[in-house]
């Protein structure tokens, strides 16, 4: 088969898992959170334990959902990750109080998750079955990065707008229907089985593999910390971020555009890291100088924009 012949067949088989990050990235929710959550009774430290409580639920739920992906179906993994978002807005919609929200997010960590890693896992996986090498792996994930991206965008401007229309409870029961829609779409990928050709090892000897792989390979710890790093800084970020425009008493349709800023990073950051050389010197320099000036304004600053 040629190549221009491969690269059709791996487009067209991605388009469901395409159409499924989409639609389950249109949170119309995520944008006014803050402002409901400041409605309902929030202030800033209630907002730093209901953050607290999905960043704990996470990695514990992480690895045993990645053993669940390889034993069981990747795919099967995000269809409960979409059920996850699903009741995490029914649930948020529905809260009157701090206790209830904070049940919402711990659905929400089911979530993260659940997505966390599966899509890259098959993605990988997809590439390698059609093209029978991995060397298109990063452009394709930097995709489906852009189509996430991009579906958070729409729905932050959406939400914003519906949010100053209507009011910000509407905009967590609006997105119910997306995260289900996504089911659909994830049932209709027809999911790789490279992981499926290897030699059964029993669930024992998984677990054990896994938990040594993180714990005793030296290779993969500056990856895990970079991982971990990275990880606080974008929910400091992603947190307390919107609690400037709370304090402001900005309207719900600017909360909009604010998301809108930190969605499309995400979008770009996904394009650019299959162009970008991180193996130069000169280019790490440059991206680590970049974040701390970004790092040093966001703290030094003292009005809103």
């Amino acid at each position: 088969m040629s190549t221009n012949a491969a690269t059709r067949r791996l487009r067209r088989r991605l388009l469901p898992l395409h159409a499924g990050v989409a639609l389950q990235g249109f949170m119309l929710w995520l944008p006014i959170e803050k402002l409901f959550m400041s409605e309902i009774g929030f202030d800033a430290a209630a907002v730093g334990l209901m953050a607290a409580a999905y960043a704990a639920i996470v990695p514990l739920i992480e690895v045993p959902s990645g053993i669940l992906a390889d034993r069981w179906s990747r795919r099967g993994v995000l269809v409960v990750a979409s059920v996850a978002l699903a009741v995490c807005a029914l649930v948020g919609g529905l809260s009157h109080g701090v206790a209830a929200y904070i049940a919402a997010a711990l659905v929400l960590g089911v979530y993260f998750a659940m997505y966390s890693g599966t899509v890259d896992a098959m993605v990988y996986d997809t590439v390698v079955e059609e093209t029978g090498d991995g060397a298109d792996f990063e452009r394709r994930i930097g995709r489906v990065r852009f189509i996430e991206s991009v579906s958070l965008v729409v729905s932050s401007l959406a939400g914003g707008w519906v949010a100053s229309l209507l009011s910000t409870r509407v905009t967590y029961f609006l997105t119910i229907p997306f995260a289900l829609l996504s089911i659909v779409a994830y049932l209709r990928f027809r999911e790789p089985r490279l992981h499926r050709a290897e030699e059964f090892v029993p669930l024992r000897r998984q677990v054990a593999m896994t938990f040594d792989a993180l714990t005793r390979r030296r290779r993969l710890l500056p990856v895990i910390a970079l991982a971990v790093l990275a990880g606080v800084l974008l929910q400091t970020v992603f947190e307390f971020g919107p609690l400037w425009l709370v304090a402001v008493t900005a309207p719900a349709v600017l909360f909009g555009p604010y998301w809108v800023a930190l969605m499309s990073t995400l979008g770009i950051g996904g394009l650019l890291a299959a162009r970008i050389d991180f193996g130069r010197p000169r280019t790490l320099l440059g991206i680590g100088g970049l974040t701390t000036l970004a790092a040093v304004a966001l703290t030094s600053t003292r009005a809103s924009c």
